[in-house]
């Protein structure tokens, strides 16, 4: 395990995608991880940071379909965050800043093509109250930020996006935070091999050690991990800026301890933050929290942590 920092290349990619469900507000996500200084929280660390700017989606001829929200845009958004994902971790370790959770869609797409290029297993942890494994036939809501694993693992029901040709394997995948998951999810999800923690399991088993085993998994594997952190799976008290607020979520000491965990174990590779909604926010606290949260997965220790001004 590593117990010291490694200086890293550090790449930020504005992920302004606001396609994935009808509440407004996401796009304006980018900046306000910039505005609370993720950029200069990553470099005084001693890592090397560049601001890549923010992508733009991809035209594209597919057509809007009944029932599905903002379908052509989410698809031009996968096509070319997967392209951006594959760009950026030839240079470093990229954090794609959300941006609503459709943006995993390209950004895991993006990644896995890199790691089957290199000849890794790629895995995927994902910090969430929702499992996100719909298709686009099985969304009651059409909201296509609930489909993301669903898609990166290879399911069908994704006509009109890109093709996968390295589908993660669903063993290789771990939600941890689930408190709402609807049956249709719940019936495919137990018929799966994902790995999944809801809150009570957290409660009785403790979040580092089901956190903890699955890490053990991906070092034994040599692989990449991709960690796709969502604000709601923090308790809204604590992180209020999100459309999809979800009583009974991880406190601020759970979620640190995970990201000091993911460091320690010096295993990822990649790094979503999404589902931040600005104009749901209390003066940049949630915004503020995610980065503290992303410092911590790149070395910042808890007696490092700046205390805020005017305390």
């Amino acid at each position: 395990m590593q117990t010291h920092l490694q200086t890293q290349r550090i790449l930020l990619v504005g992920a302004p995608v606001d396609s994935g469900k009808t509440r407004l507000g996401c796009l304006m996500g980018p900046d306000a991880y910039r505005t609370a200084r993720l950029a200069g929280a990553l470099c005084d660390l001693g890592h090397d940071v560049t601001d890549m700017g923010n992508v733009a989606p991809h035209p594209t001829d597919v057509a809007p379909r009944k029932g599905l929200n903002s379908l052509p845009e989410t698809v031009g958004w996968t096509s070319a965050l997967s392209v951006a994902a594959r760009d950026a971790m030839n240079q470093g370790l990229p954090i794609f800043l959300g941006g609503d959770h459709a943006l995993s869609l390209g950004t895991v797409h993006g990644v896995a093509a890199h790691a089957a290029a290199a000849g890794r297993p790629q895995f995927v942890l994902w910090l969430d109250a929702h499992s996100d494994f719909h298709t686009l036939e099985t969304t009651d809501s059409g909201n296509l930020h609930g489909t993301p694993l669903g898609y990166v693992t290879g399911r069908r029901g994704f006509d009109g996006f890109p093709p996968v040709p390295h589908p993660v394997p669903e063993r290789n995948v771990c939600i941890i935070g689930l408190r709402s998951v609807d049956a249709a999810e719940r019936q495919m999800l137990e018929a799966s091999d994902i790995r999944r923690h809801d809150m009570r399991d957290i409660d009785e088993n403790g979040i580092a050690r089901l956190l903890g085993g699955f890490l053990e998994t991906v070092a034994s594997a040599g692989g990449a991990l991709h960690v796709s952190l969502d604000v709601d799976f923090l308790d809204p008290s604590v992180a209020p800026a999100v459309g999809t607020t979800v009583p009974g979520g991880a406190t601020v000491r759970e979620a640190h301890l995970v990201m000091e965990m993911l460091h320690d174990s010096g295993l990822m590779t990649s790094l979503d933050l999404v589902e931040l909604n600005p104009m749901l926010d209390e003066r940049g606290r949630t915004a503020q929290l995610m980065v503290d949260l992303a410092a911590s997965a790149l070395g910042r220790r808890v007696f490092d942590r700046p205390t805020p001004r005017g305390l």
